[in-house]
């Protein structure tokens, strides 16, 4: 049975058995401690906790998910993975132990011309928590398996918990017997390779407290609904359908090892190390085209390294299979065309995805030609001063310069016979984030206690913002931290954050930045609004300080936003709709939203791209935008099924999380986008938009930044201030100054070359002079001297090169000048190969002749330059290069 029917028949039969089907959350979790989704409940996760009342009772799923902790073993075993389908059914106060056991049962036995998968159920063993009577007699008694198939095991196996307080329960897996060629018979306490886990039951009826690790936690009690949560590895059960040994012979996975080896012409089973490569290929390449899908580009941070890490690691290993050209093309169409039954989005977005994944390989390409000549530098000397480690700088470097993950400097450095100092690489990791967020504070509470939030919310329900028609508008407190702290009262200086029943501050989201203004409370209190986030779902958290009287929970008050400046966001917000629809009429699809920023009178907008934008396709891109404002479109929004808004053409933005029911804002025939945010009412109103330009900010992602309204007409003032004055200066038209402007320059370079030559043959005019001053010492002819101040390092090293050229007669020659430039000393010394054999290195005298400058110095020994502080010691300098040569020769 194909992995697609195993799919479908899962979600079939629970929708047929009263669940609602849930198509599966993007990878990109929308939970601010996870960076992707790592199983099947975590969509669901916000109804567990009671953070969000569930739309239905039951559901059903088969969610995607990435899992890397153990990436490095990913190919060595069989059983190790990166990207994996859970399928779950779920149960919110429905029905519990007996419903999920039965439903399980049913789907796994049902024979597969009756909708199951036809499991031989005396192949079928049962594992339950130890303190589980419950699941064990439903098991035995109402479902039928012989008690000798069913194994009690403690907390670890067989007992659920998220971590935290909150729910947990027992669990009961169902494991499938291989057979004796997997090993030993016993059951899965006994042997968990033969009986494999394929389906994992968890019964939430607990709620536990404070604790660590899986175990060391008390039971509070029972929770007051109970839950179903389960979920069966589709990967897993396709292995036992399919009759394969591992899941890397499984259909979605084997298509790929086969399009590997047939572009390396290594056969798959030939030997160990050649099929953990191909095992790698296979598993990353799966995993980065499900990234990209789900709108992940390749990076140097959270969830872009992940797939910069595991895209590398597979161009890595089909080199050392043999390839010697680009291999992604067909690695990616590949699994698009195995995996496009299950998710037709990846047929749908195969550019993007072809082109995301194609600018990293290129890109990769580059970096390993550069970065393992570096390594290979790198370990070299590591062994040549004897040493195993490779150092923790070595690695930044390749890391930092290079783009190579950690784990690539690992595993090439292993190959080498090293290790790799990671302590020392992570603490310049860590260093190098501590510089780039010094000036980053936190906005948002990111999670990280919301237990506040969520009793405001239990309390008096989600936020209603009223924002879309009002700006202003009466309300009541309901919720009130001061200093982050719960309390029923704040007084004048407080830093408060205040929950109102209702509001017209936008919470930021979406790319909006949150509203500002004022709450005044009819008592007379007044408080000034900066900030308002939603740490929890629908509850908005206005951030500010109490500037008069007295701010009591429960009182009634009257919100008003910043009308002025929530205009100006709103121009800029309907602004980035117009950009995102010209440029992808301009690039195509691939110019898929990667993120956005929307202030007053100017925005950002960020989009996928392979290369930069030419400057005329820009131009044409801002064009089409004005064009649109001065068509004065109507702009208004509506609610709408998700399926509705999708068969109309909205445009969603990757990694947003959407509901059932949707948003889409519409502009006139040109823009319709899944939106939350507020917008003017027509393009006339927006006035202007001017483009500043773009730029990279990553691999395959480009920025526009650019200005709206009053803010875009101010900027063309500005510039066009600075063209009259150019005008004026250059006596030329506007049209005329680039081809004015250029001549000019291109005279500057000419003159520029003209004094650079003269002051050469200036410098090389003292040679001569210098040769004749040559002592000798001890057999040296020993050259110092001070040249003109001002001359460069350049001409300075020219100089002593020639001296040292024109000293014949195979005299060993040592030349030591020296000058100033801008106030601090300069010194170029350089020795002949006589020289150098009676022991005079460059190197060495540069040394010592900085040090007594004040500074440092180094190179090669046959030529060498420093520096210092101290202009006064160049005398000094000279006679310290004396001593030496005396001592050494």
């Amino acid at each position: 049975m194909e992995s697609a029917e195993i799919r479908r028949r899962w979600l079939s039969f629970f929708e047929e058995r009263g669940h609602t089907v849930v198509p599966s959350a993007s990878l990109i979790a929308d939970d601010p401690t996870l960076l992707l989704v790592p199983a099947g409940m975590v969509p669901f996760k916000p109804y567990f906790l009671g953070e969000v009342k569930p739309p239905f009772s039951r559901a059903s799923s088969v969610q995607k998910c990435v899992r890397t902790p153990d990436i490095e073993e990913v190919g060595k075993t069989t059983r190790h993975g990166t990207f994996f389908q859970m399928c779950g059914n779920f149960s919110f106060g429905d029905y519990f132990k007996e419903g999920a056991i039965k439903l399980a049962w049913e789907l796994l036995t049902t024979p597969v011309e009756h909708g199951g998968y036809g499991l031989e159920p005396e192949k079928l063993w049962i594992t339950v928590y130890e303190q589980d009577d419950e699941a064990e007699r439903i098991w035995r008694d109402v479902v039928g398996v012989p008690a000798e198939r069913i194994q009690r095991l403690g907390m670890g196996p067989n007992f659920w918990s998220m971590g935290v307080p909150g729910p947990c329960g027992p669990c009961s897996e169902i494991n499938y017997d291989r057979g004796p060629e997997f090993g030993v018979e016993g059951g899965p306490a006994v042997n968990d390779e033969r009986y494999v886990e394929i389906w994992n039951l968890v019964f939430m009826q607990y709620e536990r407290g404070e604790g660590s690790g899986k175990e060391d936690f008390p039971i509070l009690g029972d929770l007051p609904a109970k839950n179903i949560d389960t979920g069966l590895g589709l990967e897993r059960l396709a292995m036992i359908l399919q009759g394969v040994q591992n899941m890397y012979e499984t259909d979605t996975l084997k298509v790929v090892i086969d399009k590997a080896t047939e572009l390396t012409g290594v056969r798959y089973g030939a030997n160990h190390e050649s099929d953990v490569s191909l095992r790698v290929v296979a598993d990353h390449m799966r995993t980065s085209v499900m990234l990209i899908g789900d709108g992940v580009t390749p990076g140097n941070e959270g969830r872009g390294y992940v797939l910069r890490r595991i895209m590398r690691r597979a161009v890595r290993n089909m080199r050392l299979l043999g390839a010697t050209g680009p291999v992604v093309q067909d690695l990616v169409d590949t699994v698009i065309e195995t995996m496009g039954e299950q998710y037709p989005e990846l047929v749908t977005d195969r550019k993007r995805i072809e082109t995301v994944a194609l600018a990293e390989e290129a890109a990769f390409l580059k970096a390993l030609r550069g970065g393992t000549n570096i390594l290979d530098t790198a370990v070299t000397e590591t062994k040549a001063s004897g040493g195993t480690v490779l150092s923790g700088d070595k690695a930044f470097l390749l890391h930092d310069t290079w783009g190579f993950p950690i784990d690539l400097t690992l595993e090439m450095a292993a190959e080498q016979g090293l290790s790799v100092d990671e302590d020392g690489f992570r603490r310049l990791m860590k260093e190098q984030r501590d510089r780039a967020k010094a000036d980053a504070k936190a906005k948002k509470t990111g999670h990280a206690d919301v237990t506040a939030y969520r009793e405001i919310a239990d309390t008096s329900g989600a936020t209603q913002f009223t924002g879309y028609t009002n700006t202003e508008g009466e309300t009541t407190v309901v919720g009130l931290l001061v200093n982050g702290v719960p309390s029923p009262a704040a007084t004048e200086g407080d830093e408060v954050e205040v929950v109102l029943d209702r509001t017209p501050f936008y919470a930021e989201g979406g790319g909006q930045i949150a509203d500002q203004g004022r709450i005044k409370l009819h008592s007379g209190a007044v408080i000034d609004i900066r900030d308002v986030q939603q740490p929890v779902p629908g509850v908005s958290v206005h951030k500010g300080s109490v500037q008069v009287g007295e701010v009591t929970v429960g009182a009634t008050a009257y919100a008003a936003i910043d009308v002025r400046r929530r205009r100006a966001i709103a121009r800029a917000h309907s602004a980035t709709h117009l950009t995102h629809q010209a440029l992808r009429d301009a690039l195509g699809p691939t110019a898929a939203q990667a993120g956005s920023e929307n202030q007053p009178g100017r925005f950002r907008f960020d989009f996928g791209s392979p290369n930069a934008v030419p400057g005329a396709v820009l131009t044409d891109v801002e064009q089409k935008i004005n064009e649109v404002l001065s068509r004065e479109l109507e702009v208004h929004a509506e609610v709408m099924p998700i399926d509705e808004a999708k068969r109309q053409g909205a445009i969603a933005e990757f990694g947003e999380k959407y509901g059932e029911q949707v948003r889409v804002v519409t502009i006139g025939d040109f823009s319709k986008e899944l939106c939350g945010g507020t917008h003017v009412h027509n393009t006339a109103q927006l006035g202007l938009v001017k483009l500043l330009g773009e730029s990279s900010i990553g691999s395959g992602v480009r920025r526009i930044e650019a200005l709206v309204g009053v803010d875009a007409y101010n900027f063309l003032a500005k510039e066009h201030t600075v063209v009259a004055q150019l005008q004026e200066l250059v006596k030329g038209r506007p049209e005329e100054l680039p081809e004015k402007v250029s001549a000019m320059l291109g005279k500057l370079k000419d003159a520029e070359k003209e004094i650079e030559k003269f002051r050469a043959e200036k410098v090389l005019q003292a040679a001569a002079g210098l040769v004749d001053s040559a002592r000798d010492i001890r057999g040296v002819a020993l050259v110092t001297g001070r040249v003109p101040d001002g001359t460069t390092a350049d001409d300075l090293r020219k100089l002593v090169l020639d001296v040292r050229g024109r000293i014949s007669g195979g005299r060993p020659a040592v030349v030591a000048l020296f000058t100033t430039v801008n106030g601090k000393p300069l010194t170029v010394i350089a020795t002949n190969e006589a020289a150098r054999e009676r022991g005079l290195k460059a190197g060495e005298l540069v040394r010592t002749a900085a040090k007594t400058l004040g500074g440092g110095g180094g190179g090669k020994p046959d030529v060498a330059q420093g520096g210092g502080q101290n202009p006064e010691a160049v005398g000094e300098a000279m006679a310290a290069v004396e001593r030496l040569v005396v001592e050494t020769a």
